[in-house]
């Protein structure tokens, strides 16, 4: 492809209705010495391309317009720089066709060897004989009722009858208070007091005091559902002792609704077998 500044022959059409319209048009050149073979002639005609337009300027393109033969003419003048021609190879290597695989031939296996001797078969335990049913089990006896587990509460005097002394747990109607109560009620009580004769103590706070406590230290060892447990009871006593005498006597009430079941429990005392 070349641009055309000035073709040798340009044929141009346009309609007469839109002279801006550009029919297709021809572009040939002619050259001189075209018949000796020595330079390059005139090809054939070529269609001119618009590239390029703007107001009314216009730019065309076109092919090549000049033909040259591949080798010159004997009688041409040889050039000072010769075009190599172009290198044939000798023979192309001959096309091989493809080699089909050949299928593999199988390998025979050979059969399994038979020793002379076979191995004795293995051993089968023979099956177990059916066991007979087992009997059904009798039924449970109910369980004894667990007096430890039962809500239960039980005023002083019902400590004091003697038909409900195996009620008495860890501790025996001997015991010494101060063992129980510790120093402070051996100082007050002294140490040779026994909880049987704390238990008959009235007309004192200190005395009313004592009473109620031994009768709710017995009534927690008895249930597990006594309002205090066993440590609260003493250091609720020893409280009291180191306070006013308004502190005994209102700890003191506070043991005997418990021991009374707060109106809600009973106690639940049988008498004793001997």
């Amino acid at each position: 492809m070349q641009w055309l500044p000035a073709p040798s022959s340009v044929t141009n059409a346009k309609t007469a209705k839109d002279p801006g319209l550009i029919t297709p048009f021809t572009v040939s050149s002619a050259g001189e010495d075209s018949q000796s073979g020595c330079t390059a002639a005139a090809g054939p005609a070529q269609q001119l391309r618009l590239m390029f337009r703007m107001f009314d300027m216009e730019m065309y393109a076109v092919d090549s317009l000049l033909a040259q033969p591949s080798q010159p003419m004997s009688d041409c003048p040889k050039s000072s720089n010769p075009v190599p021609a172009p290198v044939t190879p000798a023979n192309p290597p001959p096309m091989t066709a493809p080699v089909t695989p050949v299928n593999p031939q199988p390998v025979p296996v050979p059969a399994p060897v038979t020793p002379a001797n076979p191995a004795p078969p293995a051993f089968r335990m023979p099956p177990l004989p059916h066991l007979p049913p087992l009997p059904p089990l009798p039924p449970l006896p109910p369980m004894p009722p667990v007096p430890f587990l039962e809500a239960t509460a039980c005023p002083h005097y019902n400590w004091t009858m003697p038909e409900y002394q195996c009620y008495w747990r860890a501790v025996n109607p001997e015991t010494k208070v101060a063992t129980v109560f510790g120093p402070l009620a051996a100082r007050r009580y002294g140490t040779d007091m026994t909880l049987w004769q704390g238990l008959q103590g009235r007309g004192d706070p200190y005395r009313t005091l004592l009473r109620e406590s031994i009768a709710s230290f017995l009534n927690s060892y008895n249930s597990l559902q006594f309002p205090y447990h066993t440590i609260g009871v003493i250091e609720r006593t020893n409280w009291a002792l180191m306070g006013s005498p308004w502190s005994v006597l209102l700890t003191a009430l506070r043991f005997m609704r418990a021991n009374s079941g707060y109106g809600n429990i009973s106690c639940k005392f049988t008498p004793c077998k001997d």
